[in-house]
């Protein structure tokens, strides 16, 4: 055994150098700390604070050594500057250990509360520490070394694998190992503090810590999932232990590993046994965070509050939380709680949030929902990603912008989030209670799309929580009279009262001059009525604010078709096709529309038909005029001996009737051999796809499902 003071001897291989000897060196013997022994041949050892004491200050990145008689010595602990400390103040004279410290959640360690003082002074003989001056000694088994010094130590080759000798690669070195297997491997459990504590699993697989490339450790800290065993254990005696501090103490080590659901359960039983203790509800609050139920999370954080007033870490963590809501106003309260110096980067976020949030406050005031939309992405980018109202807003322009369906789509993006204080609930957003607005956008979204008893639902609940705004108190009297025009305008239809459904839909459209299914309705009337330029108007007014209302298009056609507009109703008919492929009656009514077209254009139109069997064509007068008809025309090229062709014929007998508004003509080349030449037709089955006259496709031998893929794309 070495001894403090003492020079270690030559042990056979190369002699340790003068300045390694003095670094290996101590002044002070340290104890181990058995509270977080997980059963592991060598417990963490702390680094020495500024003072020879432990912490985590400038003097924490030193090195740390072990030599102990009674286990493999050697755990070197390479970890800088987040090692745990005893306790924290939190600035402002309260302590609170076991807090997670970050003013953000994204990367979080743990502060306080990993050791305690009683385990500091329960020394342990038998283990001596130096500081090398923050480089890492790296005790390889074989020998110590520091890469600032140059010096190295040689020690002999042992038959078992010490503890603790990794490499800064993150690798474990083998150091003679008799008796062991080339198939097994030994990594070195631990946990993401220092190098040296857990105990050494083996047969993992590879030789390598982590996931990284060749099993890299980074600043002291390996990365990759790493299996830490020990762990489970840690786990299991934290939720059967009846301290509070060993089961807080459990939680940030499962918190700070990503493990946010564990870390809850954990935080849950310390706040079980220790109810009044603030930083366990703040530290509750971060894993709530990491699972993303901000609502609770922001609970948490006020109850710690509520418990300490003068908790720091808990406004800190409420002030990020508020700022991802949108509540700019809350969040600066607490980012300078008694005239604490914000976090640089809260503050940067928290004014790039404001500044947007007043730019985009403007732009709606003067109904620039353009500038409105940009701002609200840019105060949602900035920071407040989990806004409701932000969201909201941008339903609100997309809304005004007529684009519905975007807009729809942007209001069941909105987070869920309750309001859970009074000064929360009183927070205005556009000169309204902040929860009101996403229920005064809802009902005009909903209003839009006809869903109109959602819309008064939508509106009343925005008119209870804020009965005094006048701009929720305008829309939810409009939301009522159009809501009650619609269905006097409905009931009137139904009754064959068309004219008095008209003034019905008209009265609607006073209050909400906006609303396509308004317009839509009054067309129908105007149908009836037989004023079919009216029903165009009221369709061009429906469709300008709902490009694709499906209604709204086919009552266009078919009001076009009666005023002989033939060109505007193919063109309708052709949009509904592609929206409604399986629909037979907007196939025939195109296919319709298309001969009238080619009618009144002057051009001649042979075999019109719709639907039916597979037209045979035998000869080339009658081939011409056939794959000249409107439309699409599929030509079958045949032979009546060829097997392939008797196989797929009652495939072609089946899409006449899938795609009854395209043309299926069949060709043999045997009996029409001027056809056949025409097209140079030399293999059979050929098919051959025609669209108003020219050949858009040709397909020698198909698979069925390259021929119905192709049939149907160029139906649309």
């Amino acid at each position: 055994m070495s001894h403090p003071g003492k020079p270690i001897p030559e042990i056979g291989f190369n002699s340790l150098s003068d300045r390694f000897r003095d670094a290996l060196c101590c002044e002070y013997n340290k104890p181990d700390f058995k509270e977080l022994d997980l059963g592991s041949p060598v417990s963490p050892l702390r680094t020495r604070g500024p003072g020879g004491g432990v912490g985590g200050g400038p003097a924490a990145s030193g090195i740390t050594t072990t030599s102990s008689s009674s286990s493999s010595s050697g755990s070197v602990s390479g970890k800088t500057g987040n090692n745990p400390v005893v306790k924290r103040s939190d600035g402002v004279g309260n302590n609170h250990s076991g807090e997670l410290s970050g003013s953000g959640e994204s990367s979080p360690t743990a502060a306080e509360g990993v050791r305690s003082a009683a385990a500091i002074r329960n020394n342990k003989p038998g283990h001596r520490r130096s500081n090398s001056g923050g480089v890492p000694l790296i005790y390889s088994g074989g020998s110590v070394t520091s890469s600032n010094s140059g010096g190295s130590v040689n020690s002999p080759t042992m038959n078992v694998l010490p503890s603790g000798n990794i490499c800064p690669s993150g690798r474990i070195l083998k150091t003679g190992m008799a008796c062991r297997s080339s198939s097994r491997s030994d990594v070195l459990g631990s946990g993401t503090g220092n190098y040296g504590h857990g105990s050494i699993m083996r047969g993992v697989g590879g030789g390598k810590l982590g996931s990284g490339s060749g099993g890299e450790a980074s600043g002291g800290n390996v990365t990759g999932n790493i299996q830490f065993a020990g762990e489970s254990m840690m786990v299991k005696r934290a939720m059967a232990s009846s301290d509070p501090e060993e089961v807080k103490r459990a939680g940030n080590e499962q918190y700070k590993r990503g493990n946010f659901a564990e870390a809850l359960c954990l935080y849950d039983r310390a706040i079980a046994m220790s109810p009044d203790n603030a930083a366990c509800r703040s530290n509750r609050a971060a894993a709530l965070t990491g699972l993303g139920r901000l609502t609770e999370a922001v609970r948490e954080c006020e109850e710690a509050v509520r418990l300490d007033p003068c908790y720091w870490r808990a406004h800190q963590r409420l002030a990020s939380l508020y700022l991802r809501l949108g509540q700019v106003e809350i969040a600066r309260k607490h980012l300078y709680f008694l005239g604490q110096q914000p976090d640089p980067t809260e503050l940067q976020k928290l004014q790039a949030v404001e500044r947007h949030l007043s730019r985009c406050v403007d732009a709606r005031k003067v109904g620039d929902w353009k500038s409105a939309l940009r701002e609200g992405d840019a105060a949602i980018a900035a920071g407040a990603e989990s806004s409701p109202q932000l969201f909201a807003c941008r339903a609100e322009a997309l809304l005004k912008l007529q684009q519905l369906e975007d807009a729809d789509s942007g209001l069941s993006k909105i987070p869920k989030f309750e309001v859970s204080t009074p000064s929360c609930s009183q927070t205005k957003f556009f000169g309204m209670l902040a929860e009101s607005y996403v229920f005064f956008v809802r009902a005009q979204v909903d209003m839009a799309l006809g869903r109109f008893e959602n819309a008064v639902a939508a509106a009343e609940k925005a008119g209870q929580i804020d009965p005094r705004n006048i701009e929720i108190t305008v829309m939810l009297n409009n939301v009522r009279m159009v809501a009650r025009a619609r269905g006097r305008g409905n009931d009137l239809f139904n009754s064959g009262k068309f004219a008095e459904a008209c003034s019905a839909y008209g009265e609607g459209l006073k209050f909400d001059p906006s609303n396509p299914v308004l317009y839509c309705n009054r067309a129908a009337c105007w149908s009836k009525l037989g004023q079919w330029e009216q029903s165009v108007a009221d369709c061009n007014n429906a469709l300008r604010i709902q490009p694709n209302y499906t209604k709204a298009l086919l009552r266009r056609a078919a009001s076009n078709c009666k005023l002989e507009n033939w060109a505007e109703s193919v063109r309708d008919y052709e949009v509904l096709r592609k929206e409604l492929p399986a629909d037979n009656e907007i196939a025939e009514a195109l296919f319709h529309a298309q001969v009238a077209l080619k009618k009144s254009r002057g051009e001649d139109v042979y075999n019109m038909k719709f639907g039916g069997e597979v037209e045979e064509v035998s000869g080339l007068d009658q081939f011409k005029a056939a794959i000249s008809s409107p439309g699409v025309s599929v030509v079958h090229f045949k032979a009546a001996l060829n097997q392939q062709c008797e196989q797929i014929s009652p495939f072609v007998d089946t899409l006449c009737l899938r795609y009854p508004s395209v043309n299926f003509l069949k060709v043999d080349v045997e009996e029409s051999p001027a056809v056949a030449k025409a097209e140079s037709v030399r293999i059979v089955p050929t098919f051959k796809i025609y669209k108003n006259g020219s050949r858009v496709k040709e397909m020698i031998c198909p698979s069925h499902q390259v021929l119905e893929y192709s049939v149907r794309h160029y139906s649309l």
